[in-house]
């Protein structure tokens, strides 16, 4: 088996507010890990009251298998968030970030779920027109994030990290902050969804999304979130102002708080 960092947020011990419907599962971007919720997002539930938790997929953050990561594939990570929901009391809440989205859009075809949310998600059809696109629009990031893709964190310009990561609302010097804890991405992954996907594997027409997107956002723009939501058949959700990594944005409330009422809104809805 697998040995899956999960970093777990039970609620606060002082909340008295109403029951919370589903656990919280939170799934990762490429090039990061877990930690990236537990900046805001895992404590802001937790004191909402909401069971939350997070994992490192395999290769990522304190999870096993760094030396191999580029023998996984987007299939493997899909097993790793099937595995972490296992280790919930209960089928949780998916919620998935840029490549985490896709992996999220792929789990309810193995198992059932209560809903989903997809933040900055990579669409189902792969990452060709974002990535065409982003060399149209800043050719400097494009280069610097195929760096990044083939050397790491530690081969390219922290400058050219922050404009695509963030807002210019998020100050330098909590940029560099995060920067270090950048990783090496699974090449194989990278060319699971780099290219088109003519035929995307998704779940069941019906099956509940929260599709959400950035204004800023360089890597996953507006156009990308509204083409995922109508092949998912939900209602875009494009929060202004903020850059691509949603949870780190100085509005990233906002979005928590979008997302908490969503799920309960949700799972109201199925309960009739």
């Amino acid at each position: 088996m697998q040995t899956l960092e999960i970093i777990h947020r039970p609620p606060a011990p002082g909340y008295r507010g109403p029951a919370r419907p589903a656990p919280l599962l939170f799934v990762h971007g490429a090039f990061s890990g877990a930690w990236i919720w537990d900046e805001t997002f895992l404590p802001w539930f937790s004191a909402q009251g909401w069971d939350s938790y997070a994992v490192s997929l395999r290769g990522h953050g304190r999870s096993a298998g760094r030396e191999r990561l580029d023998c996984f594939g987007i299939a493997d990570y899909v097993e790793d968030v099937l595995e972490a929901a296992d280790r919930c009391p209960a089928p949780p809440v998916l919620v998935g970030h840029s490549m985490g989205g896709m992996i999220v859009q792929r789990a309810p075809i193995h198992r059932r779920f209560p809903a989903a949310v997809l933040m900055a998600s990579a669409p189902p059809f792969g990452l060709w027109e974002s990535t065409l696109g982003l060399a149209w629009r800043d050719p400097y990031v494009f280069q610097q994030m195929a760096m990044l893709s083939s050397f790491g964190g530690k081969a390219i310009d922290p400058e050219a990290i922050r404009r695509a990561m963030f807002s210019d609302d998020v100050p330098p010097a909590e940029a560099a902050r995060y920067e270090p804890l950048l990783q090496e991405e699974s090449r194989r992954v990278l060319l699971d969804i780099g290219g088109w996907i003519p035929f995307p594997p998704l779940p069941a027409r019906g099956f509940p999304f929260l599709v959400m997107g950035a204004e800023r956002d360089l890597l996953i723009p507006p156009d990308q979130v509204r083409a995922t939501a109508r092949l998912v058949g939900a209602e875009p959700v494009i929060l202004p102002r903020m850059g691509h990594t949603i949870m780190l944005e100085p509005g990233w409330r906002t979005a928590a708080e979008r997302i908490a009422d969503w799920v309960m809104e949700r799972t109201a809805v199925a309960a009739v």
